[in-house]
């Protein structure tokens, strides 16, 4: 009875040791194991089992299934009946004897098999997936080869069943925008990313997502100096803008390249008259629709870091730097200035946004759907595509559980947005 006993044990510790290593394999992470693929051979073989899984799990099933029949053959028929015999000597009824005898055998055996062949390996293989992964994947690499056979039966015949079913293509291991979020905000929680980083991540992923007209620095925030200017009205001019790099525009307001401070310093300081004509530079132009990864690599290769960007109509719209998309990267909340940041949390819970804020950045922090904005960038465009029409002071409407309200417009502009949890 004793060895009856172990070897029952024996096939509950290989049921356990098999649904261990299938969910280790199928759990496991291959940015994980990928790095370790040229130092570990169990990494290459976990790798490799996580390519075919429809073998993998065939051979694991087999596995499981034999273990399976052989515990449930051995405690009914030998220690259920073991036990009945005992229980009809100590006197008691050959009825009782044998419903309690079997019945008694396979709650135990149920309840051993659950603990030590199933939860306990479960949640090993859980808690370091990989590591598992591993271990265990030369051997069940063994197993997949020991019954190829019955493993390429059993492969074949799934999925022709899947087939009839629809379910007809490769399965998409493709990783998901929202599984990347996922994932930092885990590793953030976890205390891997600084909030810091893990807002820089996200701005990345922002950036390539967005338009030159989203980056720049639109036409009415810019400061340009007139190119018809004499050297008196060129130095006010200078000293007025006084940016390291300063557009240059003719009496039509055609942007005709920029002047470096720089340039107009040495010239001040040789005593010699401020020509801004001699002065000028070239810079590249961009369109507005021009992805920002690309104008990001027009403006690294770029002497001066600086784009001018236009329309489809060839109409100027702004001017592009390499600091807007490091404010990108960074965010609107973190790049903001003091005196007019992009966005406030109040002491009732709304928040004051300043119109000029990035609306994706703006749609992430509260959890919005980027959609609301239709093909404007900021959340003035939001306002404007919600609302259908230039809005008046006090404009308001309700959209995914927030009130929207213009409280302040500069001209025609929305300058400020006023955002509160809808009542009701």
């Amino acid at each position: 009875m004793i060895t009856e006993i172990l070897v029952i044990l024996a096939l509950i510790v290989v049921n356990g040791v098999l649904s261990m290593s299938e969910l280790a394999i199928v759990s496991a992470r291959p940015a994980r194991l990928k790095p370790l693929e040229a130092k570990s051979r169990g990494a290459r073989m976990a790798l490799r089992l996580a390519e075919h899984p429809g073998r993998f799990l065939s051979t694991v099933q087999i596995g499981i299934t034999a273990v399976g029949v052989l515990s449930g053959a051995l405690s009914g028929a030998t220690l259920g009946l073991r036990l009945q015999q005992w229980l009809q000597a100590q006197g008691v009824g050959a009825e009782w004897a044998s419903t309690f005898g079997v019945g008694s055998v396979v709650v135990a055996i149920t309840y051993v098999s659950l603990i030590v062949g199933e939860l306990v390996p479960k949640q090993l293989a859980l808690r370091n997936p990989e590591g598992v992964a591993i271990r265990m994947a030369p051997a069940m690499t063994f197993l997949s080869v020991a019954g190829a056979p019955l493993v390429w039966f059993l492969d074949k015949s799934g999925k022709a069943l899947l087939w009839l079913l629809g379910q007809r293509g490769t399965r998409d291991n493709r990783v998901t925008e929202e599984e990347v979020h996922v994932l930092l905000a885990e590793a953030h929680e976890g205390g891997v990313l600084e909030t810091e980083e893990r807002e820089m991540i996200t701005g990345v992923m922002r950036l390539s997502d967005r338009t030159a007209r989203a980056l720049m620095t639109p036409r009415h925030e810019v400061d340009m100096l007139p190119l018809d200017a004499t050297g008196a009205e060129a130095v006010a001019a200078v000293r007025k803008v006084a940016r390291p790099r300063m557009p240059v525009a003719n009496a039509e307001g055609e942007v005709m390249g920029i002047v470096l401070l720089a340039d107009a310093f040495q010239a001040v300081s040789r005593r010699e008259t401020l020509d801004l004509k001699a002065l000028l530079r070239e810079v590249p132009v961009v369109s507005d629709q021009a992805e920002a990864l690309d104008v990001l690599e027009i403006l690294q290769k770029s002497e001066h870091h600086f784009a001018l960007v236009y329309d489809e109509y060839g109409h100027f719209e702004g001017i592009l730097t390499t600091g807007d998309v490091l404010e990108a990267i960074t965010g609107a909340v973190a790049a903001s200035e003091p005196d007019e940041p992009a966005m406030v949390r109040r002491e009732d819970g709304s928040y004051l946004v300043a119109g000029w804020m990035p609306v994706d950045e703006f749609c992430d922090r509260l959890g919005l759907p980027r959609g609301m904005a239709g093909e404007y960038d900021t959340v003035a465009g939001l306002v404007l595509h919600q609302l259908g029409q230039i809005p008046d002071l006090g404009a308001s409407f309700i959209a995914e559980g927030y009130r929207f309200e213009v409280i302040d417009l500069d001209g025609r502009r929305i300058d400020k947005v006023l955002v509160a949890q809808a009542e009701g």
